[in-house]
């Protein structure tokens, strides 16, 4: 009941009354939760309201789980989105910051898991900036007020009914059904769905303009009359529906949406949802700002970067975890237990070169290396991934211990294990001969 008693502490801070959120039937009260906190927010909770005669949710969306980069999030073990760090290597880089903002908005939307897990990938998070909001969205509502300076004046042209084309037709008929469209989904609570539906009619808007070509048809203007009729009604038309991805995208990105309006010199009020698949969001005759770019690319260093921080975080994490179980051992624990030399005998230890070392698939931690042992080369996975790169360790000698029963590791069978120094600060430090000796030379 603690969300009630959060709104009544709420509702006495701002002077106003508490009760008309929880107990009035006009209210439509509407859960949303992951899929771990189904059971509650749908049994347990309801039964506690309805016993105290609060009104009961309406719906209870409830997303799967959203994982980063082939893990499962993990604030413990370091790998997760940290806003601060992405406000401090995206937004603090641009004046106002709402356009890295809702780029980020966009991806999350995107790729929500509303029906199954879903992926954080970075690499994802730049084609989706790059490929969708740069390319398409922000490319049409540039193209249109470039060529809406260059043709028309910089100002809205009058649409010519008797100049309209089966291509114009279709175009407005996208444009009034886009409201319906988007709102059902939204109330359905599939906003991925809704959103690609707004960057859809972009999508259409570009292929309208590529097929009306005003910058072709302007070469012949000055001897045809009924060419200018087709470039202000391509650019009028164009226009509009830039007016109405501003009210269709608000919801979503509300950055870029005031942007949008800054550029259209219009008021807050035309974001009003009313006004989506309307033809006369811009008056004729009316000037416009200068074209404005809505989204700039993310560049390939700046997501090898957050890669970078990620994994390093993991291995601090992980370099952390270690020290402190160190830290907690007790000290007559630390110490293995004596053995005797017919123990240590039954080792075979022969000394190896690493000659390559390749990353296993869907696993952090793990290399597979092939190792030569003179009369042999035998593969090992080794747990060195988060401290060695493949490349600086090929050529290296190791001292293996051969004579290990053979283990199955993703899919991999790993033939001996290779002996390594951990020091204080839980670095690993491979155990190898002062200088280079053959291959497969025993150690005793």
């Amino acid at each position: 009941m603690g969300y009630i008693s959060a709104t009544k502490q709420w509702a006495i801070d701002n002077n106003k009354d508490w009760q008309p959120y929880w107990n009035d039937k006009d209210t439509k009260l509407v859960h949303f939760v992951g899929k771990d906190n189904i059971v509650f927010h749908c049994i347990i909770f309801p039964v506690m309201l309805k016993l105290h005669g609060n009104i009961l949710p309406a719906n209870v969306p409830a997303n799967e789980f959203l994982n980063l980069e082939g893990d499962k999030m993990s604030t413990s073990r370091n790998w997760k989105l940290d806003m601060r760090d992405y406000i401090n290597d995206f937004v603090k880089k641009e004046n106002g910051g709402g356009q890295c903002v809702d780029m980020l908005r966009y991806y999350l939307t995107q790729i929500a898991p509303e029906t199954k897990d879903s992926e954080f990938m970075w690499k994802g998070f730049q084609d989706a900036v790059n490929s969708e909001l740069v390319n398409i969205f922000g490319n049409f509502v540039n193209r249109t007020w470039v060529l809406m300076h260059k043709l028309c004046g910089g100002k809205v042209p009058k649409l010519h009914d008797d100049a309209s084309d089966d291509d114009d037709k279709w175009i407005i008929k996208e444009i009034e059904s886009s409201k319906l469209k988007v709102e059902s989904l939204l109330e359905e609570y599939k906003f991925r769905d809704a959103l690609y539906e707004v960057i859809d009619l972009s999508r259409k808007g570009n292929q309208y303009m590529q097929k009306k070509q005003p910058w072709i048809v302007a070469k012949n203007a000055a001897e045809n009359p009924e060419a200018q009729k087709s470039i202000d009604n391509c650019m009028h038309i164009c226009l509009q529906l830039t007016g109405n991805l501003a009210v269709l995208i608000n919801p979503f990105l509300p950055n870029t949406a005031k942007k949008m309006l800054g550029m259209m010199k219009v008021v807050d009020k035309m974001l009003d949802w009313e006004n989506a698949g309307k033809l006369k969001l811009l008056s004729v005759g009316y000037s416009l700002r200068p074209p404005e770019l809505l989204f700039r690319k993310i560049e390939d260093e700046e997501i090898a970067l957050q890669i970078e921080k990620l994994k390093s975080g993991l291995i601090k994490s992980e370099e952390n975890k270690k020290m402190e179980e160190k830290a907690n051992l007790p000290e007559e624990k630390t110490s293995k237990p004596e053995i005797q030399f017919d123990d240590f005998a039954k080792l075979e230890l022969k000394v190896g070169t690493i000659i390559s070392a390749a990353k296993v698939e869907k696993a952090d931690k793990l290399l597979k290396l092939s190792v030569d042992l003179g009369t042999e080369t035998r593969t090992i996975v080794s747990g060195i991934a988060l401290h060695f790169t493949p490349e600086e360790i090929v050529g290296k000698q190791v001292t293996v211990v051969t004579n290990l029963a053979p283990r199955k590791m993703k899919g991999i069978e790993s033939q001996g294990m290779i002996l390594m120094a951990e020091d204080s600060n839980v670095k690993l430090h491979f155990i190898n001969p002062e200088e280079k000796i053959n291959p497969g030379a025993g150690v005793s």
